[in-house]
């Protein structure tokens, strides 16, 4: 068998054919970009945040590889993973994961500064998320917010003012941080927070594949957290996020859109429920990959709520 060229490696190394991963992380934010500019908000910031997306969820990929390489390797659906595999070095992959940064990094600085500001922070949540595995009895709650954090970068960069106009009257350190503070509204905050129980959902589902291996090798998981009551948890995690964004955003969007919308939604959790009841490993990570498809509804519902 030939052996795989340097370019499908790294292919592999970011999932580039699993694109569920970077579409979850899509969807909220395009759907942030449309509830702050109240309409499509410019085909700039479309291209800064469906680019940026893509290559951040591939440097943490990257990251994340280098980080559970040892775990990987006694789990079944990870041990051949070109990290764990030996097939790329830690360095090497670094150095890919660094360079995707630095690009999406580059897409950031032509918004402005409160923006470029929130992805450092939304960047260092990526880092702490591979390292919360060990420490954490719900990680997916540290996944969570840092897979949330395209919602208040998409407010900043469209409600936030041009980068020399944002700390002009804020010279002083605390003032800074309140101009910083202000480029984000409350709105966004509580679509975070909702969004963050999407991701407790899916990524249950996701960890309820490995819970067998995750045992074994002492990992921490919301699946094992949750033990038995995992199931209706993750149907509250889902009910809870609809419920959030309902409430956050049922002054802004055609109601009948809206509720059309969410019952599209609650067939597709429905369907998540019936996949996972019983556990099995398949049907718990088909559920998981089927997850896109709640949040193109979401975006969809937005989109066609505020016109």
């Amino acid at each position: 068998m030939t052996a795989p060229s340097r370019l499908n490696l790294y292919l592999d190394l970011i999932r580039w054919n699993r694109p569920a991963g970077w579409l979850l992380l899509l969807w909220p934010s395009l759907s942030a970009l449309w509830i702050a500019a109240d309409g499509f908000p410019g085909w700039h910031l479309l291209l800064v945040f469906v680019a940026g997306t893509i290559l951040m969820r591939s440097a943490g990929c990257c990251v994340n590889d280098v980080a559970d390489r040892e775990f990987d390797r006694h789990v079944k659906r990870t041990v051949a993973r070109p990290v764990t595999s030996g097939r790329i070095g830690v360095r090497e992959a670094l150095s890919v994961g660094g360079v995707l940064a630095l690009v999406a990094f580059v897409l950031v600085l032509t918004t402005n500064l409160a923006t470029i500001a929130w992805s450092v922070v939304g960047l260092l949540l990526s880092l702490v998320y591979p390292y919360a595995k060990r420490h954490v009895s719900m990680p997916q709650a540290v996944l969570g917010v840092a897979f949330s954090f395209g919602i208040p970068m998409a407010f900043s960069a469209v409600q936030g003012g041009p980068a020399w106009e944002l700390f002009a009257t804020a010279p002083t350190r605390a003032g800074a941080g309140a101009g910083l503070l202000d480029s984000v509204p409350a709105m966004a905050w509580a679509l975070l927070l909702g969004n963050l129980f999407w991701v407790l959902a899916y990524d249950t589902e996701y960890a309820m594949v490995d819970r067998d291996d995750d045992l074994k090798i002492g990992m921490k998981t919301a699946a094992i957290t949750l033990g038995d009551a995992d199931v209706p948890a993750i149907v509250g995690f889902y009910l809870v996020f609809l419920a959030i964004w309902t409430a956050a955003l049922w002054s802004r969007v055609h109601h009948g859109i809206w509720l059309a919308t969410l019952a599209v939604a609650l067939v597709q959790v429905a369907w998540h429920w019936r996949l996972i009841r019983g556990r099995a490993r398949d049907d718990c990570f088909k559920a998981f990959r089927l997850n896109h498809w709640l949040g193109f509804t979401v975006f969809v519902g937005v989109v066609a709520g505020l016109a």
